[in-house]
């Protein structure tokens, strides 16, 4: 059967340069939001937070939806549903060890993001930053996460 997994992005900004990880995939360096898939039990936002911190070392409160994108894996049946947040940088944890096939957190400019666009891990990196860029931002309520106990609640 059929399904399509679903993911969270942090699209986080500073001084023109975006939050970004370089990641070892089959042997090659990628580029990617922080980014991963949701796990049983946890919401939406909760996901994108803690995949963030673990992928990057920074802390992230998301404040705004940017979008949600579809996209299948060319000449495969592997379908991603992605949502992307803005928010909130926090702390960074220097000590903390980042995910398996992390090689770095890294700050890039648009222009040095579409440069290094052969290393893309998809086209939906580009996608959610000029979406940010073009200041979309839909509010967190748009999600109402059932499973929490609090119906409705976003965490």
């Amino acid at each position: 059967m059929w399904k399509p997994n679903t993911t969270v992005a942090a699209i986080i900004e500073r001084d023109g340069h975006f939050l970004m990880v370089e990641e070892r995939i089959l042997g090659e360096l990628k580029l990617n939001q922080p980014a991963g898939h949701v796990e049983k039990n946890e919401s939406i936002v909760a996901a994108c937070v803690r995949e963030t911190l673990e992928e990057t070392a920074y802390a992230f409160t998301p404040t705004a939806l940017v979008g949600i994108y579809q996209w299948t894996v060319p000449g495969t049946d592997l379908t991603y549903l992605r949502y992307a947040f803005a928010g909130e940088l926090g702390a960074h944890h220097a000590e903390r060890t980042l995910d398996d096939g992390i090689e770095a957190a890294v700050w890039l400019s648009r222009d040095e993001l579409l440069a290094r666009g052969a290393q893309h891990r998809s086209p939906l990196i580009l996608a959610c930053v000029d979406d940010y860029l073009a200041g979309k931002r839909y509010p967190l309520e748009l999600l109402r996460d059932f499973d929490a106990r609090n119906e409705g609640a976003l965490a």
